[in-house]
């Protein structure tokens, strides 16, 4: 083995590159750069220019993370020529049917074929129904290099666990799973893991264990929010306070902790529906997994409905209504705006021709503006009908009820705390939370 493809990286002989410098690609990379030598690709020359001056576009990563790593970042290909080991870690996103977009992996797999030799590695890490990798991604590698899959190069798979802007549940300290096509692959490619995973690497019997890991992951996650959610819809008809109940019924020791909100992003939001696809080509319908999504898809709507109700039920008029949204992003203290479900609760305030601002510390009013057609707001006024709290910024939790009260128009206003963290400090409005 002196000679295998962990040692020659290792020893710098060979090198390795990440495919897609994203939130999950590129703190990957600046980790294996501290041990290897790396190349670090994404087709996004702006992102690119920043990365090469230490900046992380996406405001997950301090400059100082950096420091210390012997990589190369760029967007030409002709840059990766001498590539042994590569990692592909770009999104796999949903279109707006609802079915799986593979255009970005299958393009970055073209790119990795295009420069594939032989006796090279390919590991994906983006999150795919189980079968993706041997039925969509290797073809595309074969066809593209002229090589033939296990003969001339071998493939892995080992599903990112990264969770933006948690800075616990970091690469180092999670659990890394890995696959192989081949007892030896799964080796050198766990043993490549194992230099940056200080939790160390489970070693999956195949490259569908591991897809398959990966997806009822936040499949499982997505169901138990739904539920939480279903519960608070009929709470909320029996005037119970979903929170109270919670907490209630967490005092038995194998209660699970979950609790209603709006749930987007590009992993819960998504995977979910990579799965029940696969599920029917294999001629089976889904009916807890797509019950789950219908029901956490249409809690944004339903915010927005239920805050509507309650201005009305104040006797205003809505053509004179203003609505203050705090929180843009798909969750707290990120930057990260895509399949935010907070635009479902601006689009509900919309069909009801309310006026509204969108207010959010993080997001980028020009990301906003491109995506979803809806800008932010950079200073919040004094005239606001109510006011939701949609996600929960460490700048917003240390809020009084006096600092809301400024923004207030009058004593008749509404205060919409989705995940209830101002429960029993808001007293003079009418509150309300999931």
């Amino acid at each position: 083995m002196s000679n295998s493809i962990y040692n020659r990286l290792v020893s710098k002989e060979s090198t390795l590159a990440v495919i897609g410098l994203g939130y999950v690609g590129l703190p990957l990379a600046l980790e294996f750069a501290r041990k290897l030598k790396v190349v670090g690709f994404d087709i996004n020359d702006e992102r690119v220019e920043l990365m090469k001056k230490s900046v992380d576009p996406s405001n997950e990563l301090d400059s100082s993370e950096f420091d210390g790593c012997d990589i190369q970042f760029t967007s030409k290909i002709e840059d990766l020529s001498d590539v042994q080991f590569f990692v592909v870690a770009v999104p796999t996103p949903i279109d707006d049917a609802k079915l799986p977009n593979l255009n970005p992996l299958l393009a970055a797999t073209g790119t990795v074929g295009k420069v594939l030799k032989k006796d090279d590695y390919v590991v994906f890490e983006s999150t795919v129904y189980p079968g993706c990798t041997e039925e969509d991604c290797i073809p595309v590698l074969e066809k593209v290099s002229g090589l033939t899959f296990k003969k001339d190069f071998k493939v892995g798979y080992s599903p990112e666990r990264i969770n933006p802007g948690d800075k616990k549940h970091t690469l180092q300290n999670v659990v890394k799973v890995a696959s192989g096509c081949c007892d030896t692959s799964l080796e050198e490619i766990a043993k490549t893991y194992e230099l940056v995973v200080d939790a160390g690497v489970h070693r999956a019997e195949s490259i569908k264990v591991a897809e398959a890991a990966k997806i009822i992951e936040n499949t499982q996650r997505d169901v138990n929010i739904a539920l939480i959610n279903e519960l608070s819809l009929i709470f909320n008809k029996l005037e119970i306070n979903t929170y109270e109940v919670l907490r209630a019924a967490g005092t038995k020791w194998n209660f699970l902790n979950f609790t209603p909100g709006l749930v987007g992003g590009h992993c819960i939001g998504v995977d979910p529906y990579y799965l029940t696809h696969k599920a029917l080509q294999a001629g089976y319908h889904s009916k807890v997994i797509t019950s789950g999504r219908y029901v956490n898809d249409s809690m944004g709507f339903y915010i927005g409905n239920q805050t509507v109700k309650k201005i009305l039920a104040k006797g205003k008029q809505l053509r004179n209504v203003k609505v203050l949204v705090m929180g843009a992003t798909f969750k707290e203290d990120v930057s990260d705006i895509r399949n935010s479900k907070v635009i479902d609760i601006i689009t509900e305030l919309k069909s009801f021709h309310v006026n509204y601002d969108l207010m959010d510390p993080h997001a980028s009013s020009d990301e906003m503006q491109h995506e979803y057609g809806v800008s932010l707001t950079s200073e919040s006024s004094d005239d606001y009908d109510a006011i939701i709290v949609a996600v929960n910024h460490s700048e917003y939790l240390n809020m009084s009820e006096d600092d809301f009260k400024k923004m207030m128009r009058d004593e008749n206003g509404v205060f919409v705390d989705v995940k209830g963290i101002f429960k029993n400090k808001i007293k003079e409005f009418e509150y309300w939370s999931l």
